[in-house]
């Protein structure tokens, strides 16, 4: 079974599932967000976005594939290129983070290692930019949107709550203090991708680094 983690750009962009495609929840604020849903909009808005963040930041996710069929992916960007972010109450997010958008793992997928992998890439990714932490604000079970990740599942993969909040509380995973394990990390992407690498993100360092 061949996996691989790539880049998420405008080439794998299509590969993201038909929801996440018409959804722009993180790339536009509210009202800008339903006005371009009820054009059918959503996937050309989601692309320039995408593309400007490419551009000005660099890679912002990762795509997971098995045999070529894409079952999964991972979204990140600094905050400020992200509209919906300054609207959380539990905000803002810490000025040496980069935000956790949203993940996805096809269900047949799930099981296998692959949403750890996920993230463990993006944590990679970011800490070799030279940012110290991502940051991710979480679902309770009281909130609704299926955009915003449940804080069960962010705590289970290491993230802790910095600001309460009822609804969608501010989660911190520090990354300073995993830089011992980013060898292992990369030795078990090898594993379960069997052997795939990585393309080598460039290193972009936020502002006052």
């Amino acid at each position: 079974m061949g996996r691989q983690l790539v880049p998420l750009d405008l080439e794998t962009v299509p590969d993201l599932p038909v929801r996440c495609l018409s959804c722009v929840f993180w790339e536009m604020e509210p009202v800008e967000a339903a006005l371009v849903r009820r054009r059918g909009q959503a996937l050309l808005e989601k692309e320039a976005w995408l593309s400007s963040v490419l551009l000005e930041w660099g890679t912002c996710g990762r795509v997971a594939y098995i045999d070529h069929n894409p079952v999964g992916f991972v979204s990140y960007a600094p905050p400020d290129a992200v509209p919906r972010a300054p609207l959380f109450s539990s905000g803002p997010v810490s000025p040496d983070a980069v935000l956790l958008m949203t993940s996805w793992l096809h269900p047949e997928a799930r099981g296998q290692g692959l949403g750890r992998a996920l993230l463990q890439a993006a944590a990679k990714d970011v800490l070799g930019r030279g940012f110290r932490a991502m940051e991710a604000f979480g679902a309770s079970p009281a909130a609704a949107s299926g955009c915003v990740l449940p804080v069960g599942y962010l705590e289970e993969v290491g993230f802790r709550v910095v600001r309460d909040h009822p609804v969608y509380p501010r989660l911190r995973m520090d990354l300073q203090t995993l830089a011992d394990r980013i060898a292992e990390m990369g030795a078990l992407l090898d594993r379960l991708l069997g052997g795939a690498r990585l393309p080598a993100p460039g290193v972009v360092r936020p502002s006052g680094a």
